[in-house]
């Protein structure tokens, strides 16, 4: 039996049908260790020795690997074709060895770039030796990412409260992010002018000209600033004689673009589909598994995380026949098209991204794709197909046109093309390409006279730079080489989670701490969110993987420089932080004043000075004359107000009075997000914001109903009482005494009807059961339990709890049973397994006093981890085999003691 080994179950069932009962194939469930979020993971002192922990959900995964390698005669690693696959591979080997089950086995790592019979097939025929460079580039990319977020991080909770941590991509990303927001407040409008002359030829044909000179002077776009100079320029061509001084018509070509890869991927999902980078990385993710076309799961494009875009022979031969069978063989180039990327920071999956055969189109595959699944396919098989096509023949024509008046020459320039050949074109259609198209010109000739129907001048005003949508961002980021195409959608993700940016409307804007960290990393550590190093940081990481330099030797390099500039920021004194801040900041913070005076003035004090404070919410603006002036207002208030930031603090707004208790009521950031609160004292009302609720959006009366949650809606048909609906922990829900419903997406807690309140609770009711004749109660199932058998929510005695086989668990106080998942089900029955030695539907196990712990041992020089402790399996050693004092015998029951006896010498025989 061979075992191979992937990352996704649904990867495994299609590899495992694919090759038959001399393979078992089982899942990883991606990676299977970390380094645990603590100091010393990474110990520079050791030569950056690293200490991986299994995850507690892989820890049952690799118990069932490790079951099936001991029973193996070969051992295949087929994670993906990338350096993160390769990491996972060597980690489950890594896992392997340390439990000695691999003995004289063999072990081969197989990559297949498609999920189709044939790739799989003959992948397993061309075996290699894991990539051990490759897994060095990983070792140092994790080791460099814990140096950072481990040591950067605690400098700016120090530093700058409220602030979430530092990662080394993320950092840096965030920086793009904040640096444009910068341009877009710094900028100024400049005012400009367009002069068009409306013409017609001499047959009556409508066209438009340009002014782009005037008495031997060029004009260009920015030229013409005054509305008076317009004028005088209207006034002339509107007096003028116009003949075609030339016409220039010269054959152009437009050349289709390479095959996806990553980013691009990214990009143009983003823009011709509307789907965020995330969004398209799962949804290709689905498509390179496979979907079931009549009962073979079979993937339909190739891997999707890749910087290549040269696409294998026989996929380059399959692209031609389906040019030449569906568009001729006039849209088919003689030579096949070869591409090349000089990406800075490249993958390791050569091959583009295209469909795994070009055969099936788009409209064939619509059958077994949902519509999100089917666009992406077209956007991925139309690329493809382009790719290998003619290019698109045009021809632009330009017209320069003499426009005299009174010894006066002004110049006017009209421009357009014609499509003579729509090449890769046809499959988009030439109004749906990458470029902006100018319109067809009437046909004309030099010294041809021509009419005017009128003159236009028009006023504009340039504009800031937009501002970057996800997109846009990813490709600067490659443009720059920070990062990997791969984690760019992850890296986004991260931003946002820790509240540093926000997307709004498609676009990403740097919230207020987010452009706190930037400016506080630019100040102290510049070189560390320089776009140039990091960039280079990333080349030495491509060097690392192509075996050219050492893996550790680029974390010596890097460590020096950065540990010492941590250890300067320990002198940092905070008004020397604030100082820098104030001056990098001043755009947000101080913009000038409508009036023209000082910006830092305090408007309260006579003789105060604004500036950046730090306090137990976040930063804030507050008068240096603290605390004679109290003044305070939040960053981004509005400077110009009369009574500025009245009555604000530093981390909450005031919204009002409550007219009834004659208390405050205020918005605050707290530490699991915005809330709201009434007055002050030890323990105030407070509430939450209903999730998708803005706080920009929250007003007094909205705040004040939130307040008065929970609030009566209905009462129970059957008990008369009441039927409250509310906000907790886990989001808004109604009761009726300890019973709770969740509302879904459709109701909101401040408008819920009696009617719909009243089904909830019933519905609730009805599923739950109840005891009857003193059984056990059913309970709600909430699933199936890992080691079989449900998970089921009860109501007991002393409030509810979750059940699985003998194992009871309760709630924690104050939880929201409606609320309540799987996940967390299984969480709890898992600690109070733990707790007492219990195992669902197993007896509890006597178990001694540990042992005192030993020290773990470092990862060897080489990378192995032989001999360092996993987390998952030294648990289940431990109480595998530990032993405990006899407790006194009790007699066991007759049939009990004959199925032991029974049993003695099957096990006896087993163990032997």
């Amino acid at each position: 039996m061979n075992v191979v080994i992937v990352e996704s179950p649904a990867k495994a069932k299609t590899i495992n049908g694919y090759l038959g009962s001399d393979y078992e194939v089982l899942a990883s469930f991606g990676h299977v260790r970390d380094l645990p979020a603590k100091d010393g993971s990474v110990d520079p002192e050791q030569d950056f020795a690293m200490q991986w922990e299994v995850d507690d959900k892989a820890a049952k995964r690799l118990s069932e690997i490790v079951r099936a390698v001991k029973g193996s005669d070969k051992v295949i690693l087929a994670t993906d074709p990338d350096r993160e696959g390769e990491a996972i591979s060597w980690h489950v080997l890594e896992v392997l060895r340390a439990r000695k089950v691999l003995k004289d086995k063999k072990v081969e790592r197989v990559v297949f770039n498609a999920i189709t019979k044939s790739a799989v097939r003959d992948a397993m025929l061309h075996p290699r030796d894991l990539d051990q460079p490759l897994v060095d580039a990983y070792l140092a990319r994790r080791a460099l990412d814990y140096l950072v977020g481990f040591n950067l991080s605690p400098v700016l909770w120090r530093k700058l409260p409220g602030s979430r941590s530092a990662g080394r991509v993320q950092s840096v990303a965030l920086r793009l992010v904040c640096a444009r927001e910068r341009e877009i407040e710094e900028f100024r409008a400049r005012e400009y002018w367009s002069v068009v002359a409306h013409l017609r030829t001499a047959a009556g044909v409508a066209f438009e000209a340009r002014l782009v000179g005037a008495d031997g002077r060029k004009i260009t776009r920015l030229d013409i600033g005054t509305g008076s100079e317009a004028q005088d320029f209207r006034a002339a061509l509107e007096a003028a004689r116009y003949t075609v001084a030339s016409v220039e018509a010269k054959p152009v070509k437009r050349h289709p673009f390479p095959p996806f890869r990553t980013s691009t991927l990214q990009q143009d999902a983003s823009r011709k589909l509307g789907l965020s980078p995330a969004r398209t990385m799962q949804i290709a993710q689905k498509l390179y598994e496979g979907v079931t076309i009549r009962g073979e799961t079979t993937g339909l494009i190739t891997y999707m995380r890749t910087d290549g875009v040269d696409m294998a022979p026989e996929a380059i031969a399959g692209t031609r026949r389906v040019i030449g069978d569906n568009y001729g063989e006039r849209y088919l180039p003689q030579v096949p098209r070869k591409y090349t990327v000089k990406a800075k920071n490249a993958q390791e999956a050569h091959e583009a991204i295209r469909p795994t055969d070009l055969s099936r189109l788009p409209r064939d595959m619509a059958a077994y794709l949902d519509a999100e699944q089917l666009k992406l396919y077209e956007l991925v098989w139309k690329r493809t197909v382009a790719s290998q096509m003619e290019s698109a023949e045009l021809e632009r024509t330009t017209v320069d046109i003499a426009a005299e008046v009174g010894g006066r020459k002004l110049d006017l320039r009209a421009s357009g093309q014609v499509v003579r050949f729509d090449g890769f074109l046809t499959l988009y259609g030439v109004d749906d390409d990458d470029e902006d198209q100018d319109g067809k010109l009437p046909a004309m000739a030099a010294g041809e006279t021509l009419g005017r129907e009128r003159i236009a001048a028009d006023q504009h005003f340039t504009e800031p730079p937009p501002r970057y949508a996800e997109e846009g961002l990813i490709k600067r980021m490659e443009e720059l080489g920070i990062g990997r195409p791969s984690t760019y959608a992850a890296t986004l993700a991260v931003l946002r989670d820790r509240e540093y940016v926000r997307l709004e409307k498609k676009k990403l804007i740097p919230e207020d701490k987010g452009r706190l960290v930037t400016a506080f990393l630019e100040s102290f550590f510049e070189r560390w969110v320089d776009y140039d190093f990091t960039a280079g940081l990333e080349e030495s990481l491509d060097r690392v993987s192509n075996d050219e330099i050492d893996w550790r030797q680029v974390l010596r390099d890097f460590w020096r420089d950065f540990s010492a500039a941590i250890g300067d920021t320990k002198e940092l004194r905070t008004t020397e932080v604030l100082d820098n801040l104030n001056e990098v900041l001043a755009p947000l913070v101080f913009p000038p004043k409508a009036d023209g005076s000082d910006p830092r003035a305090c408007p309260v004090c006579a003789d105060g000075r604004l500036s950046l404070k730090l306090g137990k919410f976040g930063s804030f603006v507050g008068c240096s004359n603290y605390p004679e002036c109290k003044f305070t207002r939040t960053l981004s208030a509005d400077p110009n107000a009369t009574t500025l930031g009245d009555g604000d603090k530093p981390g909450q707004r005031l919204l009002g009075t409550d007219l009834e208790s004659g208390l405050e009521v205020t918005l605050r950031d707290g530490r699991f997000g915005p809330y709201l609160q009434l007055g002050e004292g030890e323990k105030p009302k407070r509430s939450s914001l209903p999730k998708g609720m803005k706080p920009a959006d929250v007003d007094l009366e909205t705040a004040l109903t939130l307040l008065s949650l929970p609030r009566p809606v209905a009462k129970h048909p059957a008990t008369g009482e009441p039927i409250l609906a509310g906000i907790g922990r886990y989001g808004p829900y109604v009761q009726h005494g300890k019973t709770y419903a969740n509302l879904d997406g459709e109701d909101d807690v401040l408008t819920i009807g009696a009617n719909r309140a009243i089904d909830l609770i019933v519905a609730k009711e009805e599923g739950r059961g109840g005891r009857r004749g003193g059984a056990a109660p059913s309970g709600t199932v909430l699933g199936e339990h890992p080691d079989g058998g449900s998970v089921t929510l009860r109501e007991g005695r002393f409030g509810p709890y979750v059940n699985a086989g003998k194992v009871n668990a309760t709630l924690p106080k104050g939880s929201d049973p409606a609320a309540l998942t799987l996940d967390d089900a299984l969480r709890l029955i898992a600690a109070k397994a733990e707790q007492n030695g219990l195992s669902p539907g197993k007896k509890k196990v006597a178990t001694k006093a540990p042992a005192k712990k030993a020290a773990a041992k470092p990862v060897a020089a080489d990378g192995a981890t032989e001999g360092v402790a996993e987390k998952g399996a030294a648990k289940k050693t431990a109480s595998k085999t530990a032993t405990s004092k006899k407790a006194p015998a009790k007699k066991a029951p007759a049939k009990a003691a004959a199925a032991a006896k029974a049993a003695a010498p099957a096990r006896a025989k087993k163990s032997a």
